[in-house]
């Protein structure tokens, strides 16, 4: 069974209204940690920065505004939503990316076909896993914190 999915999408870095550029954004998810996706923001002159947020977060979040932690998601635009907003907060710190919707469907489309939406805990080694996957994300937290 493949054990991941990976993308690379291009994402717009909201510096201000008047200045942004585009990054390349890599989308990571895997089945030991299959609530979670992980997105690595590769900035000009910074060591790449991973974030790891729920799944399902980005499932609702391409879809209407959601997020009460750390990572807000919305869609944006006219109908047909083309893209999302996605801020990303830190303290009193933030980062706000602009994503194509359509790039971010396909990657949760192929999510979705590793392990199902709401089938995560039928994982054989979920449980097993559950305390190495919490100790990775703590791990990042701490060295990106």
């Amino acid at each position: 069974m493949r054990e991941s999915v990976q993308a690379e999408v291009m994402m717009s870095f909201l510096v201000s209204e008047e200045l942004s550029f585009r990054i390349p954004v890599e989308l990571r998810y895997e089945t030991r940690d299959p609530f979670a996706v992980r997105f690595t923001f590769h900035l000009p002159g910074d060591a790449p920065v991973t974030w790891a947020f729920s799944r399902e977060l980005l499932v609702d979040g391409v879809e209407g505004p959601c997020g009460d932690g750390d990572v807000h998601i919305a869609p944006e635009g006219p109908e047909p939503l083309t893209d999302a907003l996605i801020r990303l907060q830190v303290g009193g710190d933030q980062a706000l990316f602009r994503a194509g919707i359509a790039p971010l469907l396909a990657f949760l489309d192929r999510t979705d076909k590793l392990v199902p939406l709401g089938q995560e805990r039928t994982l054989a080694d979920f449980e097993a896993n559950l305390d190495e996957a919490l100790g990775r994300i703590l791990a990042e937290e701490h060295r990106t914190g």
